[in-house]
């Protein structure tokens, strides 16, 4: 992408989707007349997503993720210094509106619905009983999850602020909090592994039981997942790669100027936040209603039949197994269609997410495998034949 882009109060009025929007944002410069105060921000200041000089793959996929979270996530996989942990942090003010409960236990009209007055708390059985809301939309969240969490941390455990209901009740882990947010965990590749079992599972199925003693609660932890590692403080478990929808290989910057306008950003953002903030706030605003309006088109993004028989035959040339292979790689184009203001996938939208939704699937281990079956069957059944013949 050329760094000959105009500045961002030249471009975001041309702007007709977010696609356009991430293509311009790679390597641009900002408006710095902008005024700082119009950024509306008091505390979270977190480092523009479309000052990010770069990139353009890791933040289409955080985009992805974020507009569809059927994709499966995200891994980020680079060396350390090259932005991936910015990057998700600076979803903060893109992250689009969903359904919350205002209760402190997590209650929501579904508990009700799947399993009576009994599965909220006294005070959202009265709310409900009186016609009250138990829910408000707020904007979606990103959770992160400490190195050095514990699995009570991760996924609960004994409340005692629940025996002023006169009852005993778990309280929420953080996977519970992560419930329509995302999770975001750093370095994943050194969590213990009774954690990472316990998010695994707990995202695919979109909700987890914990039981202590008699008690017992189940929670929804319909969450997207995002890790990020650095591949020479060790390797992933395979079954733990294989949950992350798109992989992303995030290289250093290249070229000098780009290098040389990542530390000038850098360097305004260290000294005063708000003053880079500012300069990419009109372009933010814009993401985020991009965003969310893709999130609002997207149930009625279709891949044809034509579509779907190409991204499947081209994930079988590729000798991929799993198929969480086809699912990531149609919702993604599904996101990407979106994203785009279409209503159905295109080869082009395939082609676009392919790389992302299909890299790191092969395993080595499990071609060799199946190629020493293979013969081994082939042996088995000459032997067969020649023992026994077919009548």
């Amino acid at each position: 992408m050329s760094n000959e882009m105009q500045d961002s109060g030249a471009t975001t009025s041309g702007i007709r989707s977010l696609r356009e929007l991430l293509d311009l944002a790679v390597g641009r410069e900002a408006n710095s007349d902008h005024p700082q105060e119009d950024s509306g921000l008091a505390e979270a200041l977190p480092f523009p997503f479309l000052a990010l000089v770069g990139q353009y793959e890791m933040k289409l996929a955080l985009a992805l993720a974020t507009i569809n979270p059927d994709v499966g996530g995200v891994l980020l996989v680079g060396p350390r210094g090259t932005g991936k942990t910015t990057a998700v942090r600076s979803l903060f003010n893109l992250l689009p509106l969903v359904e919350r409960s205002t209760c402190f236990y997590g209650c929501t009209p579904e508990d009700i619905s799947t399993g009576g007055m009994d599965a909220v708390c006294p005070d959202c059985a009265r709310k409900f009983g009186e016609n009250q809301p138990l829910t408000r939309l707020e904007a979606c969240k990103l959770i992160e999850l400490p190195l050095n969490a514990r699995l009570e941390d991760v996924i609960g455990g004994l409340d005692e602020r629940s025996m002023i209901h006169e009852r005993m009740r778990l309280k929420r882990g953080i996977l519970a909090q992560a419930d329509r947010n995302l999770l975001y965990a750093d370095e994943v590749n050194l969590l213990a592994n009774e954690i990472v079992d316990a998010i695994l599972d707990a995202s695919a199925q979109g909700s987890y039981t914990i039981r202590r003693g008699p008690h017992a609660a189940t929670y929804r932890s319909r969450l997207t997942l995002i890790g990020s590692m650095n591949p020479e403080e060790g390797s992933l478990r395979p079954q733990i790669l294989d949950r992350f929808g798109l992989r992303i290989l995030v290289h250093g910057l290249e070229n000098p100027q780009d290098r040389l306008l990542a530390y000038q950003r850098v360097k305004t953002y260290r000294s005063d936040p708000r003053e880079l903030i500012g300069q990419f706030w009109a372009a933010t605003q814009l993401a985020c209603n991009e965003i969310q309006a893709a999130r609002n088109l997207l149930p009625g993004v279709a891949v044809p039949p034509q579509i779907a028989a190409v991204a499947i035959r081209m994930i079988q040339r590729l000798g991929i197994d799993s198929l969480r292979a086809e699912i990531t790689l149609l919702e993604a184009a599904r996101a990407f269609a979106a994203s785009d203001g279409r209503n159905a996938v295109e080869l082009s939208d395939i082609r676009a997410v392919a790389p992302m939704a299909l890299r790191l699937r092969r395993s080595a281990f499990m071609l060799q495998y199946f190629h020493e079956r293979s013969l081994e069957e082939q042996e088995l059944m000459t032997v067969l034949t020649e023992i026994i013949p077919i009548i």
